[in-house]
């Protein structure tokens, strides 16, 4: 039965820079990357190809030794010109060459009447090897999902909330047949529902409102309503034990592009954000381009943070960077490294704060001003001050703080007593955000989901 949830707990972030209802006609990046580190969980990265060797869209360039079933693909075709590494030789980033004009490797392709047809174990061993599997991620711990697994449900939040979050109406705007491909292709793995998660506050895509086989939720709040972590626990919380499922929209489509046309295609439209982009707007490309063909000649100023995903969640690439695979939004902030007199103390209008008396009169402002925020802490670390702001920000049946501090302790009956099992990072990214004492929530967050996931 479908559910109306209202939140009343999470911050709104009202940032400069929310991208134009256009789409540019932008020009090819030269190079895509596949980076590692951008799937959550991958222990031993093996590159599969090496510099000098040509590559089609959808050709297996990456493995993880752990579990060589699930293939990384190429986005496009090309030549391989530069494998990345780090310290102790860890694998960074698979750099292509892209050609001019896309070639794609051949898979099988269907009907959608024939589709419905296709046995589940068939559709897993495409899906395995064309390299669309990581766009299914497992709860708990947020990984790429095992696919040996039967979930007891799948979701599929179909509105983001993120500070500059980009409108799903024009990013999925005519994917409608790709998308119910994925959905039919989704259901055969699972006995329970596909949850659709829509906001009951804005125009919804008619792509998730049509839909057939699924269970449509309507949500409406603050952020992080939109984060499908906090829909699950609101509709179909998880407990120890439990699997469920989670697939970005654009996951979906790109899932029923290959079974529709026979090919990966890592095609998708983001949204160029930001107080410093001279003209943010959508940007059609593939997975993994080169963020120079976004912001050269785009920017207002040079002194700025580039950032491959939201101001909460995202990773700063830098000016050279290649953008995520998960990525559909690319933020560009002023850089805050400077030390201010006052910092935050210093009486202003400028600054948004969650707490009032921080910033003092930036609550004056009410709730529509944008901001122009820089990157800097105003601050640094210190000891953990208790003081019931996260619990404002979470709006799930947990206590963030004890769940942080027990795993800082390594309590693991703790851990999972107090909800962990529930939470990736962005369900605490607010936390971060609001913490008096500079603490990298995320990070701790991750350490206690590792704790429990390889212990």
């Amino acid at each position: 039965m479908s559910k109306t949830v209202k939140l009343r707990k999470g911050f709104d972030i009202n940032l400069a820079g929310k991208a134009e209802n256009k789409i540019s006609d932008s020009q090819h990046s030269r190079t895509y990357a596949v980076k590692p580190t951008d799937f959550i969980g991958m222990q031993r990265p093996k590159a599969l190809v090496a510099v000098g060797d040509s590559v089609k869209a959808g050709t297996p360039v990456l493995v993880d030794k752990k579990n060589e079933t699930v293939n990384y693909v190429a986005p496009v075709s090309g030549e391989i010109v530069d494998i990345k590494r780090g310290e102790k030789r860890k694998l960074l980033e698979i750099v292509i060459l892209a050609d001019k004009k896309i070639e794609y490797e051949s898979f099988q392709n269907y009907s959608t009447s024939d589709l419905v047809k296709v046995s589940k174990d068939d559709l897993k061993e495409q899906m395995l090897k064309a390299g669309v599997w990581p766009n299914i991620i497992m709860r708990p711990y947020g990984v790429v999902a095992d696919s040996n697994d039967t979930p007891k449900s799948i979701f599929i939040s179909g509105f983001d909330s993120s500070p500059l979050a980009p409108d799903y109406n024009i990013s999925f705007k005519g994917e409608d047949k790709a998308f119910q491909a994925g959905v039919s292709v989704l259901k055969k793995f699972t006995d329970g529902y596909i949850h659709i998660n829509v906001n009951s506050a804005d125009e919804v895509n008619p792509m998730f409102l049509n839909a057939d086989g699924v269970q449509i939720n309507k949500f409406s709040g603050k952020h992080p309503v939109g984060n499908v972590g906090i829909q699950i626990h609101h509709v179909d919380p998880i407990s120890k034990g439990d699997v469920v499922w989670t697939v970005a929209p654009a996951g979906v489509v790109q899932i029923g592009k290959l079974f529709l046309d026979g090919k990966f295609d890592a095609t998708k439209i983001i949204a160029l954000t930001g107080s410093e982009v001279s003209n943010p707007q959508y940007h059609k490309t593939y997975a993994g381009a080169n963020v120079k063909t976004f912001t050269e000649g785009n920017l207002k100023s040079d002194h700025v943070r580039y950032i491959s995903g939201n101001v909460l969640t995202g990773e700063n690439i830098g000016k050279e960077g290649h953008l995520g695979f998960y990525t559909n939004q690319f933020t560009i902030l002023p850089e805050g490294d400077y030390y201010q007199f006052m910092g935050w103390i210093a009486p202003t209008t400028n600054k948004l704060s969650f707490h009032k008396a921080f910033g003092l009169l930036s609550f004056l402002n009410g709730s529509k001003k944008e901001y122009v925020l820089d990157t800097n802490m105003q601050g640094e670390p210190r000891a953990f001050v208790q003081s019931g702001a996260f619990e404002k920000v979470v709006p799930m049946d947990i206590l963030p703080t004890h769940l942080l501090k027990a795993i800082l302790a390594e309590d693991f009956d703790e851990m999972e007593e107090l909800g962990l099992y529930e939470v990736i990072e962005e369900d605490f990214a607010l936390c971060e955000f609001i913490d008096v004492s500079k603490h990298d929530v995320q990070s701790i967050l991750r350490e206690g989901l590792d704790l429990l996931q390889y212990s």
